[in-house]
């Protein structure tokens, strides 16, 4: 009998350790009763008592980290793969590996060849590197800010702290986007801006707007979580983040007057990075209403659709597989997104984040208010789109006024 993928995996994961050629291992797609935990990082680290593998347990306001023998981590390890756990990365310095599982227990690998070797994964030298060749990168986001320190993104060499590279990267390149998309948007740099983070979270690409921005920006955080509104108000206060504030909210409930009153007299910016299902369209409803000239999402949770996705006679056959259900509701959500914003008059973009190998959830979209009265023109697209897959409501056009079925 054939082994299958998750076994197939598995044996490459053992030689990766066995090998001493393992560079680290992601598992995320998380679905046990901990709704917490988000993924699980793993990488090899030498102590005095010898080779160990780090694990660190990423939850939503703490991290968890402790260090096993080979043996004993690849044991925990194993019904986590395709169990807790329904997608896998492993990279070495000579291939990458994926396996996504299904709940039904089917799972897919697909293996390639590293770019170069350890890819991605290694960090700047030291700053006192003798040939200039081999001087640390130049980033926005100094890794060396005290904030990043705090947030416990890097340790006090100024280096990432385990587990947190891909963070690290992330940042770094949300920093240079921003930079990108706020020229192109036309704001001067002495002028004065209102940014809202819907969905903060703990507040890392919130601190690095503000940080980026810098005084001339009043920068709003909103969370629902208070735990993590007190900890990022906290560590705004002791870095010196005056122009920085976070509020504690649901991202629906901010349409009326007085709770955007509360978040900012004015918003020039709207930012929405990972905020789940629907509420990504509540903060982009936001932003319209409140007249913003950029808006910058990243969606997550494509869920509203699904359930009304009728298929074309076209992919009728295709769509009866779940996973291209999925991926079918994704696309017309995040393309209904776009249309709509086009419809109330921005000029819109969509373009993947950062790399997959750092975050599953990688697609942004990013919308500059071209025409502020809107652009009718752009509905008959819209109703067409929505009529090809027998939709009939969507939260970003009820919340904009569109009716999708109007004739």
């Amino acid at each position: 009998m054939q082994p299958t993928a998750r076994e197939r995996f598995l044996r490459l994961l053992h030689a990766a350790v066995g090998d001493g050629a393992l560079v680290k291992l992601t598992l995320s797609r998380h679905r046990s009763a901990d709704p917490t935990l988000q993924n699980l990082l793993v990488r090899p680290v030498t102590l005095q008592a010898g080779p160990r593998l780090s694990l660190v347990w990423r939850h939503a306001t703490r991290d968890i980290t402790k260090n096993f023998p080979p043996a004993e981590a690849l044991a925990l390890l194993a019904p986590l793969i395709g169990g807790d756990f329904l997608d896998a990365h492993l990279f070495t310095a000579a291939q990458t590996a994926q396996l996504t599982c299904q709940p039904d227990g089917t799972a897919r690998l697909r293996v390639k060849a590293s770019a170069a070797p350890a890819a991605g994964v290694v960090l700047p030298p030291a700053p006192d590197s003798s040939s200039p060749h081999d001087q640390p990168k130049s980033h926005l986001v100094p890794t060396n800010a005290a904030w990043l320190r705090a947030l416990g993104v890097t340790n006090d060499t100024g280096q990432p702290r385990a587990g947190m590279a891909d963070k690290f990267r992330q940042i770094q390149k949300f920093s240079e986007l921003l930079t990108h998309l706020a020229t192109e948007a036309g704001f001067a740099t002495d002028e004065a801006l209102h940014v809202a983070d819907m969905g903060s979270g703990k507040g890392y690409l919130t601190f690095a707007t503000a940080a980026l921005l810098g005084p001339r920006a009043t920068v709003r955080g909103v969370e629902q979580r208070p735990e993590l509104v007190a900890l990022c108000n906290r560590i705004a206060h002791e870095n010196n983040f005056p122009h920085l504030r976070f509020t504690a909210g649901q991202i629906a409930n901010l349409g009326t007057e007085q709770r955007q009153a509360e978040i900012a007299p004015a918003t020039d910016v709207v930012l929405a990075l990972h905020a789940c299902d629907t509420a990504t369209d509540d903060a982009l409803a936001y932003g319209v209403a409140a007249g913003a000239r950029l808006l910058i999402v990243s969606p997550c949770c494509h869920q509203e659709l699904r359930s009304q996705l009728s298929a074309p006679p076209v992919l009728a056959a295709a769509l009866r597989h779940g996973i291209f259900q999925e991926r079918q509701a994704e696309f017309l959500t995040d393309a209904l997104r776009a249309q709509l914003l086009e419809w109330a008059g921005y000029r819109v973009k969509v373009f993947e984040f950062i790399s997959t190998e750092h975050t599953a959830k990688n697609l942004m979209l990013a919308a500059i208010r071209a025409h502020p009265s809107g652009n009718p023109t752009r509905a008959a697209g819209v109703r067409e789109l929505a009529a090809f897959y027998g939709i009939h409501t969507q939260r970003l056009a009820t919340r904009l006024g569109f009716n999708l079925t109007q004739s």
